[in-house]
């Protein structure tokens, strides 16, 4: 049984540095980066804050945790999405947008778009967003280069699939599942006859 303090009753710690981090990170999501205070993590995950002083500085220690783990989760996961693994890169692309389209994970939604708000006004996690951005970019521009399309058509491609990629998980919402359907089908399709 752990008591408040997040300890077992031979005195372990049970909460680690990243339940602090995934506490963080939602809420973030919740309620951006002022929302991220010691009291209210601690409370999310139903301990005291005692335990966040024993893996962490201060609240600026894990803001910059929580923004080196999302960066890693991003770049990670796009390098294994558009690694072609016998696939074709038409293929992989077309799968790219199908999981980005289907599957919407309203909860990281939420902590990207969190994260990229608090990159408007701190350079540390301005330059993280960049860091991803530029991840994303480069893996979705070597799909397209593998299509055949050449370096600045590639690359202003895979900045047409990012912006089609996010701005379709925040617009026509209200037009019901069919119809949203079609549209994000059509522009899939526009997205993929920009190959060579």
């Amino acid at each position: 049984m752990t008591d408040v303090s997040g300890r077992d009753p031979s005195g372990r710690d049970l909460i680690g540095r990243d339940s602090w981090i995934e506490a963080g990170l939602k809420e973030l999501g919740h309620g951006g980066v002022e929302a991220v205070r010691v009291e209210v993590v601690a409370q999310r995950l139903g301990v005291t804050k005692g335990g966040f002083y024993r893996r962490f500085r201060d609240r600026a220690a894990l803001l910059d945790r929580m923004l080196q783990d999302w960066s890693a989760g991003r770049i990670a996961a796009i390098e294994q999405q558009a690694s072609l693994d016998g696939a074709t890169a038409r293929q992989r692309l077309s799968a790219l947008i199908k999981l980005y389209s289907e599957r919407t994970n309203t909860e990281g939604m939420a902590v990207e778009l969190a994260i990229r708000q608090w990159a408007r006004s701190d350079q540390a996690a301005a330059a993280t967003v960049a860091g991803v951005d530029a991840a994303r970019l480069k893996n979705v521009g070597q799909l397209y280069r593998a299509t055949g399309l050449r370096g600045d058509e590639a690359d202003a491609q895979a900045f047409l699939f990012y912006c089609f990629v996010f701005g379709q998980s925040l617009l026509f919402l209200e037009r019901g599942q069919r119809k949203r359907a079609q549209l994000i089908a059509k522009s899939a399709e526009k997205l993929l006859d920009g190959e060579a």
